[in-house]
């Protein structure tokens, strides 16, 4: 039988109008068609990722910035006799829960905690010092020349709630002292800080407190919770059950109507030991004596467990230098309107003594202290201006500074500032109070020269230098120093 050719054309004209689509499709699977219309289709179908809420890009108008801060960073940690050190971006969970306490808001917040495929809990590091007192242990470096002194820099991670300032991936500097406990590494590492930032071209001030040895707070803290049942009903719910599970932590707080409550809370000051106050005074004569503009804040108390005797906190003076807002690079929207809201009552970094962490994962007693700086902030308030601060070149460890002596110790810290100021590191430790002990290290370090203050050269206005190959000994007046050592290093 013949098939009728017009039955045949209807049937394909019917298979065509089922087959039509409603919108103009890809010849092929996944590869858009060419021309605007095609582009435009495409579009529809692929989806954007978005950045991650908490996370932020670092652009490449921004870049000068962040190295900026890294050169200075490395800059002034070579100055102060800092070595550079990295510990892994994931580690055991537990290390920080250990750590920084099970109470505080990083713990049961913000920590990024998860299961390894071998069922270990790992967490994200929340922040450095935990990571550095675990490799301390670990890699046996308490049988090292202590102290220890080493700095960091990189990311870190915490589940927060994003603002001006403060994002769920951020960085940080930070220098660490450990094995060895003296009101002058105190106040060397606030030093540190404050001139880090001031290098960089930023005002600050800095806000200090002691909360004491442990046994301190305990006793105070009896006092602070029979204090703050009182004032109960006053509490914001956060201060509630921070009341119960870490008290001293409602004094961070920030909400106006528990802050009115810690105005008149009991002053963890008037309850420290004798031996804690005169550790404080001291840790204050020091900056008194470099002449670091600094604030005593009572309710000062960080928000970390391992903390003892002395903390800080660095905020940027009003008159700072900050570029307005819509001047900013910015990576995200939290960041546009960054500079606006960091002002004088945002942290750029603080720190303190933690003389029972190491302690307290495992190892064996340690003193230690040290330092954050929140690098975020930081670039928010940098001007676009990537011209260097100081003086740059080659520097040279060929020069020991060794004291003998309170007064001289105080001094000594003087000249290493003001050479530091002048572009010039040299090598010295005022943690060590014999000269035998310190013109060996001088020889360790393969030193030419040292430079030796004891209380007589104090009390004269001079210094000595001697030629370590020959043992030769020149005195000088102080106020030579700097050209001094400048005709040496030409020399050596």
């Amino acid at each position: 039988m013949k098939k009728s050719k017009t039955a045949g054309k209807k049937i394909v004209s019917k298979k065509i109008k089922k087959a039509r689509p409603t919108e103009v499709v890809p010849p092929n699977k996944g590869i858009a068609p060419a021309g605007d219309v095609g582009l435009a289709e495409a579009g529809k179908r692929t989806r954007t990722v978005p950045l991650l809420r908490g996370m932020k890009d670092i652009l490449p108008r921004e870049g000068a910035v962040w190295l900026r801060m890294h050169e200075t960073a490395a800059r002034i940690a070579q100055a102060y006799g800092f070595s550079y050190m990295e510990t892994p971006v994931l580690e055991e969970a537990a290390l920080f829960i250990r750590s920084i306490g099970r109470g505080t808001d990083v713990v049961e917040k913000e920590m990024y905690v998860f299961e390894d495929r071998d069922s270990t809990k790992v967490g994200l590091r929340p922040e450095f010092t935990a990571g550095v007192a675990r490799s301390y242990i670990g890699h046996g470096l308490h049988t090292m020349p202590q102290p220890v002194r080493a700095w960091l820099y990189g990311p870190l991670f915490r589940h927060d709630r994003p603002q001006a300032g403060r994002f769920r991936e951020f960085h940080q500097f930070n220098c660490e002292i450990l094995g060895e406990r003296d009101p002058i590494l105190d106040a060397e590492m606030i030093t540190v800080a404050y001139n880090f930032l001031r290098d960089l071209g930023l005002a600050t001030r800095v806000d200090v407190n002691s909360i004491g040895t442990r046994e301190d707070r305990e006793r105070y803290i009896v006092e602070l919770v029979s204090y703050l049942r009182t004032k109960r009903s006053y509490l914001c719910e956060d201060c509630k059950r921070r009341m119960v599970k870490n008290p001293l932590r409602v004094l961070d707080c920030k909400e106006p109507a528990c802050a009115v409550v810690i105005e008149t809370a009991p002053q963890i000051i008037d309850w420290l030991s004798d031996a804690s106050k005169n550790y404080f005074m001291k840790v204050l004569e020091y900056l008194d004596e470099l002449s670091i503009p600094y604030l005593l804040r009572p309710t000062l108390v960080r928000g970390l467990d391992y903390y003892t005797d002395t903390v800080f906190e660095i905020y940027p003076e009003i008159e700072t230098t900050a570029p307005a807002a819509e001047e900013l690079p910015a990576s995200s929207p939290d960041e546009a309107s960054g500079a606006a809201a960091i002002g004088a009552q945002s942290a750029l970094g603080g720190g303190g003594r933690y003389d029972l962490l190491v302690e307290q994962i495992g190892g064996r007693p340690t003193p230690a202290c040290g330092f954050a700086i929140g690098l975020e902030r930081v670039a928010t308030l940098l001007k676009r201006d990537t011209s260097p601060k100081e003086k740059e070149g080659a520097q040279t460890r060929k020069i020991y500074l060794a004291q003998l002596g309170e007064q001289a110790r105080r001094r000594a810290l003087c000249i290493v500032e003001d050479l530091r100021r002048s572009g010039i590191f040299i090598t010295h430790d005022l943690s060590k109070s014999s000269l035998k002990t310190q013109l060996e290290l001088a020889n360790k370090n393969g030193s030419s020269h040292t430079l030796i203050i004891g209380q007589k050269e104090v009390q004269d206005g001079t210094i000595i230098v001697r030629d370590m190959e020959s043992g030769i000994q020149e005195i000088i007046d102080q106020r030579k120093v700097l050209s001094e050592v400048e005709k040496i290093l030409k020399t050596v």
